[in-house]
């Protein structure tokens, strides 16, 4: 029996479909008005007749790899500028809201092709449907969806039916009902859904991967995910760009609302969704919110917009989550304290601990050369030689020109490189339908936990109970 009734599943009502930021520019209010849950998150759903599981899913190989984009704003302009080098690419359609950010994006991927890779590139601006047209019209093999949050679900499952891949930036929906949606048509179509977490492919997560399959640190107890990087300098941008938008889904939904850039390693160290173990529940609670008023207070006119919003989401949400062995992850989120960035990035076994901000190590018995015992870590200059000796495979092939092409220190591009050689190859992709679904369910199901002051929330099996069969990831050479 469900441990919500029909008076607890209210969860805030998204803002209706627009463009803005990268793909829109009108605004409106997310939650003037509720809705229940249409989905009891505690019953699975059968799979659709003649679906299939995703889970080590590898689609037919593609020589070139045709590729069209929603979105070129400031983070759709960097996927653009670098799948565009990327060999067995051609750029074939870009869509946004913004005759000039669609035209820069096509002219940056005729330079990086040489005038020859990308010279036929379809162009759709200035109307916020035209994305359809384009899938329709230039039937792409895959699809970079770069837009609001509120739009990742319906550009996706569109692409999907549309026969193309999809990309998606994070996270990959915001409600619990429009991540089924994804994996039911994910499922029925036989079509990839990636949400692009671009961390998971950070030089130090992983190096704290390869450590973990190996047993460096025992059996895995405990992890610490976090995103804390203040981003009130956003909310500057009122009729374009991601404070356009973002601002009002900071105001209206309580919860935590970008849970992935630090769950994602964590998980896939947890091998979470894959064979070993599984998300269960979570619990979640936010503080006050105070930062967002105060800013707009501070910076901009008494008749502002900002000043008119009735700011509820709280500046910091922790939540914890408990997964199907009795694990525990801890998941902060906060893009508005004044605070250094940080992602946690911590995992603890029974022989050790892993840590990031600063990066650090301690282990039971020591570090070879460096410490004797689990009481000192050993951070700094002192991992240099224990990061060598586990440095993981793919970056050793990919590292030195992933920092050269740029993208977050390089995670982007080995993010991109892996997109492109999958599909070229026909391999499984790192990350698959379900995790980012895991992954984004955060989202909702911290919501519902803080409106709730705090009762246990149950995570769907996306999977259908698939995850026990699925191969955990290997450490890709």
């Amino acid at each position: 029996m469900s441990i919500l009734n029909d008076s607890r599943r209210n969860f805030i009502k998204l803002m209706g479909f627009l463009g803005a930021g990268t793909l829109a520019g009108c605004h409106q209010d997310v939650s003037s008005k509720s809705k229940k849950n249409e989905l009891d998150i505690d019953k699975i759903p059968s799979r659709a007749q003649g679906a299939s599981y995703m889970g080590d899913f590898a689609a037919p190989k593609v020589a070139t790899v045709r590729c069209a984009f929603i979105g070129a704003g400031s983070r759709g302009a960097g996927h653009i500028e670098q799948i565009a080098e990327i060999e067995g690419t051609e750029v074939v359609a870009i869509s946004d809201l913004y005759e000039d950010l669609a035209k820069k994006s096509a002219g940056v991927c005729k330079e990086k092709g040489g005038g020859q890779r990308h010279k036929d590139i379809a162009l759709y601006f200035g109307d916020e449907h035209l994305w359809k047209k384009m899938l329709t019209e230039v039937q792409p093999d895959i699809v970079f969806v770069i837009t609001p949050w509120n739009l990742h679900a319906p550009m996706a499952i569109e692409a999907m039916k549309q026969g193309a891949h999809v990309f998606v930036e994070v996270p990959l929906a915001v409600t619990i009902q429009e991540l089924w949606d994804i994996v039911d048509t994910s499922e029925q179509t036989q079509k990839h859904c990636m949400m692009m977490e671009n961390v998971n492919y950070g030089r130090e997560e992983l190096i704290y991967l390869n450590m973990c399959r190996q047993g460096v640190i025992g059996e895995l107890l405990h992890g610490e995910a976090a995103y804390i990087h203040e981003l009130r300098s956003q909310m500057e941008e009122v009729e374009r760009g991601t404070g356009s938008w973002r601002t009002y889904e900071y105001a209206k939904r309580n919860g935590n609302l970008y849970p992935t850039h630090g769950l994602g390693p964590v998980a896939q160290y947890f091998n979470l969704a894959r064979g070993e173990d599984n998300f269960a529940r979570l619990v979640s609670f936010s503080s006050p919110a105070k930062g967002r008023q105060l800013y707009a207070a501070k910076n901009f006119d008494q008749d502002h917009q900002w000043n008119q919003l009735d700011f509820k989401g709280g500046d910091i949400n922790t939540s914890i989550i408990k997964t199907t062995l009795g694990r525990t992850v801890l998941v902060q989120w906060d893009e508005t304290s004044p605070r250094p960035y940080d992602r946690l990035n911590l995992i603890q076994g029974t022989k050790g601990i892993l840590a990031g901000f600063p990066n650090r190590i301690a282990l039971e018995g020591g570090v070879d050369n460096v410490s004797s015992d689990h009481h000192e870590w050993v951070e700094g200059d002192q991992l240099a030689e224990i990061f060598e000796k586990y440095e993981h495979p793919l970056y050793k092939r990919l590292g030195a020109l992933a920092e050269k092409m740029g993208g977050h220190g390089g995670m982007d591009f080995i993010m991109r490189y892996r997109i492109i050689e999958c599909i070229r190859q026909g391999l499984p992709l790192d990350q698959n339908v379900y995790e980012g679904c895991y992954w984004s369910a955060v989202g909702p199901l911290s919501e519902d936990s803080v409106a709730q002051d705090g009762m246990p929330q149950t995570f769907p099996d996306f999977t259908r109970g698939d995850w026990k069969k699925t191969s955990p990831l290997s450490i890709i050479a």
